[in-house]
């Protein structure tokens, strides 16, 4: 349903209208959520960026002038593209009001360094996780060895197992996922950074497989020198509140297979520890109300040492166990 009229209104005022119907519907950050979906529909051929929505906003520019400014149009030009711009904006905001992701409504999320395409059956890669990727990197970085054979347990859109491949140059990483909705994402996104990947003297295979299961990748067994992992964990007694996550991610992705959420990330801790060699690491994102639970499941299962990383807000996020 379109809800904009013409391309004569000003940037500030479409932002101004969008957000008030957004923050009806209950979106918790109306005004960025529509000067990301109207630089969306006004990247046309070139970007338009959420800086160049905010600089518009203080010019007090109409939408029509925005656009010829930002495409170097003329006015004739300009006015049709306005309109189809508006149409575009209009179906965007009524994506957005039945809380449809950000993410998957533009297609993709940053993560660290990468541009990661997301959409709907694929988990959407959160901030917590370049922590866990940071920890990952820092065991590799303390090791100094030549080359680095890795596994990516649960890879969901790839974006662990890409940064490992472009961030730590002549590592051998080996991405695991069951879900064949999220693997053709993974493919996107290999696709997308397969000449980074090859440029640094990394490689990254995908394998389609269940990642706890002892059959998959059993010709690595013991030769590992990481396995990381941000697995299924959420408790399914604690059903997600907000509803991008509990009505649109893949439940696949989302619950740890038992009431606490412990049972599937500790069959990611067993299936690491036939993984790694002698002194490899498993870093493992987890739940903020198992890092205890896991440290000790780790030490049981033959891990020397275990540790609990946090994230940003000082929580239990991830755990760091070597055999």
């Amino acid at each position: 349903m379109e809800i904009f009229s013409t391309g004569e209104q000003g940037v500030e005022d479409l932002i101004c209208h969008a957000a008030d119907r957004l923050r009806a519907g209950g979106i918790d950050s109306p005004e960025h959520d529509a000067m990301v979906l109207l630089a969306f529909a006004s990247s046309d051929g070139a970007e338009v960026s959420v800086n160049d929505i905010r600089t518009s906003r203080i010019m007090g520019v109409s939408l029509r002038s925005a656009l010829a400014r930002w495409h170097q149009l003329d006015p004739v030009v300009s006015a049709r593209c306005s309109e189809r711009c508006l149409i575009r904006f209009s179906a965007l905001i009524e994506r957005r009001m039945h809380h449809e992701p950000l993410q998957y409504i533009v297609g993709h999320v940053h993560f660290r360094f990468l541009d990661v395409l997301v959409g709907e059956g694929v988990f959407i890669p959160r901030q917590e996780t370049e922590l866990v990727v940071e920890a990952a990197l820092e065991v590799l970085r303390e090791r100094r060895s030549q080359r680095h054979r890795v596994v990516d347990l649960c890879t969901g859109s790839g974006a662990i197992a890409l940064s490992m491949a472009t961030e730590m140059p002549k590592s051998d990483i080996h991405a695991v996922e069951r879900s064949k909705r999220a693997i053709a994402w993974t493919r996107r996104n290999i696709k997308a950074y397969r000449n980074r990947i090859d440029e640094v003297g990394s490689t990254l295979e995908l394998i389609e497989g269940d990642a706890a299961d002892a059959s998959t990748l059993q010709e690595l067994d013991g030769q590992c020198d990481l396995v990381v992992s941000n697995p299924p964990y959420v408790p399914e007694r604690e059903i997600p509140e907000q509803s991008e996550v509990r009505d649109w991610e893949p439940e696949l992705a989302l619950y740890g297979d038992s009431p606490d959420g412990l049972a599937f990330p500790k069959r990611i801790i067993e299936r690491a520890a036939t993984l790694l060699k002698d002194g490899g690491t498993l870093v493992m994102e987890h739940d903020i109300s198992q890092g205890s639970a896991l440290r000790e499941f780790a030490l049981d299962r033959g891990y020397q040492r275990a540790r609990t990383g946090q994230d940003l807000t000082h929580r239990d996020r991830f755990l760091v166990a070597t055999r």
